[in-house]
């Protein structure tokens, strides 16, 4: 073992850390989606041909042995969303870019929500960090569309068929619309709570993801966490929060230096 590490070359780390980071990156593109559960499938079945293969199943061997001979083309098609989405992210700034892209993305939510109080329109709004939630994603309405304020906003109007259920948000894009989240069973929330807010809560129980709720009878904005419920927000005390929770405090001085700056340029 002291052997292998003594006669690693630099060369040698940083060709493990540029393969490890891809394969990071890949896992963070599919996590929660329907392409990480068609991964597993593939998984499957090559474990499935290697045991063909040892108990010489001829048939089964020779079915898998063709499918698997065109493995990279079948790939390529079922992840060609995924793959899309991946490109597009090459060039972007790793670290600071990724912050920068948060901030707008968590100002497009705020904006959104700040719209839907003053007029009064319900809204649910799922917003994911580590936990999957791909048995509520596949409960709604596909939509994977960048995410802005508008379509947010036209998705919780009225005369919207989705308008009822909830919205999920994974790293900047509108995953689904529509989707059926499951209520909390804690006797001791208060019942002047609605649907939205129950549901909100039940879903925080269960991953860790962050849901904003605008009342339809108040018009009141309320963020949910791990079971918490935080009412009575305005616009600014739900941006601050969102942002103390999806950007750490450093990256949070440092954007708003770097906006300064160049606001400040663009004025000379």
């Amino acid at each position: 073992m002291f052997d292998t590490i003594n006669s690693l070359r630099w060369q040698d780390v940083i060709d493990i850390v540029i393969v490890w980071y891809i394969i990071y990156r890949l896992l963070l593109i599919i996590r929660g989606t329907r392409a990480a559960q068609m991964l597993a499938g593939i998984a499957i079945i090559i474990f499935a041909y290697f045991v063909a293969k040892h108990f010489e199943l001829l048939t089964l061997y020779w079915l898998l042995n063709t499918f698997l001979s065109s493995i990279f083309l079948i790939i390529i098609i079922i992840f060609q969303r995924d793959i899309r989405r991946a490109l597009t992210q090459v060039g972007q700034t790793p670290f600071t870019k990724t912050f920068e892209n948060t901030v707008h993305y968590l100002e497009e939510v705020v904006e959104a929500a700040r719209y839907l109080s003053r007029r009064k329109i319900g809204a649910l709004i799922v917003l994911t960090r580590e936990t999957g939630l791909n048995d509520h994603i596949d409960s709604g309405q596909t939509i994977d569309a960048k995410l802005s304020k508008e379509l947010l906003i036209s998705l919780f109007q009225t005369r919207s068929p989705l308008h009822d259920g909830g919205v999920v948000i994974t790293m900047g894009r509108i995953m689904t619309a529509g989707c059926v989240l499951p209520l909390t069973k804690n006797p001791y929330i208060s019942k002047k709570l609605g649907t939205r807010h129950r549901a909100a809560i039940g879903l925080s129980e269960e991953s860790d993801a962050v849901i904003v709720v605008v009342s339809e009878e108040t018009g009141s904005i309320s963020l949910v966490q791990h079971g918490a419920i935080n009412s009575g927000l305005d616009a600014n005390s739900l941006r601050n929060r969102l942002k103390t929770i999806f950007v750490p405090k450093e990256e949070q001085n440092y954007i708003w230096k770097n906006w300064l700056s160049r606001s400040q340029e663009r004025k000379v």
